[in-house]
């Protein structure tokens, strides 16, 4: 049976040793996910480097990678996904706050952010959000490494087809398992019995394959302690993006070349993978 080697990212626009950006590697066999091992990294530079990496993968990245339609033409953006994301890498973060600030002072209380169309489906924060949580920086901090990589972004930009990466979203998968229930925190006095708890719950079902994705987890003793005792949740959130990176390459192996994604995405604003409504097997 063909092994399909796999990657998931929680990603930090400010990787520290403290709070780095932590990759999961994993392979697929059939309907069989196994965790093979988490690297974690300290610096942009180190995560770029590995990105680099000529060896073939499919990995999704719980970071934006468009920003919504109606935002980029309101400000006279380049509509072109690739023409788009090199002007925002190019302006200072200074900047973007100030432009992404005055669009939602001129818009009503309850419409302030603009909306990517994936944002209904997957549960997910407007990309363009600035705090709480910084989303729009991570994208900013995120896209051009992807982009000096070369890799290739199905439906947004078509290069390398052996390295695949796919924006990811942990919080959708967490949810269809555990519904709100918080699951992890940065903060020390936060990191409590319940989340811990809410932790284990995570990895047992993902292990038992509770999911719609008909897919199911392999870890070892080690790595399931690993998962529950990181109170901050990295691990277990680049662990979901495996599991959502291998429901698109399987489905890819089925003969989807968008990797499960819908055929009629933005491809200004892209798509969170596996939010509804499901395609691929």
């Amino acid at each position: 049976m063909p092994v399909a080697v796999l990657v998931g990212v929680d990603f930090t626009s400010r990787p520290t040793r403290r709070k780095p950006v932590v990759l999961a590697c994993g392979e697929r066999a059939g309907a069989q996910v196994a965790l093979k091992g988490l690297q974690r990294f300290a610096s942009l530079e180190s995560f770029g480097t590995w990105l680099c990496r000529p060896e073939p993968w499919t990995g999704a990245f719980d970071l934006p990678f468009g920003l919504p339609r109606e935002l980029v033409v309101h400000l006279g953006w380049p509509v072109d996904w690739l023409a788009c994301m090199r002007h925002y890498g190019m302006l200072a973060r200074a900047e973007i706050r100030q432009q992404f600030a005055a669009f939602c002072a001129a818009r009503p209380p309850g419409r302030k952010f603009a909306h990517r169309a994936t944002d209904g489906p997957a549960g997910s924060s407007p990309s363009m959000k600035w705090v709480n949580p910084p989303v729009a920086w991570m994208m900013h901090a995120g896209v051009p490494l992807l982009l000096a990589a070369g890799v290739h972004l199905p439906g947004l930009h078509r290069t390398d087809a052996r390295r695949v990466a796919l924006e990811g979203y942990p919080g959708l998968l967490a949810r269809e398992l555990v519904g709100r229930l918080s699951y992890k925190s940065d903060e020390r006095a936060r990191q409590t019995p319940e989340r811990a708890a809410a932790r284990l719950r995570l990895v047992e079902a993902l292990e038992h394959g509770r999911t719609r994705l008909h897919l199911s987890l392999r870890l070892s003793g080690e790595q399931r302690a690993c998962l529950v005792e990181d109170a901050s949740g990295d691990s277990l959130d680049a662990v979901l993006c495996l599991v959502q990176a291998a429901w698109a390459e399987r489905a890819h192996e089925a003969g989807d070349a968008l990797y499960g994604l819908p055929p009629d995405l933005d491809p200004l604003e892209g798509w969170i993978v596996t939010a509804s409504p499901l395609s691929g097997p």
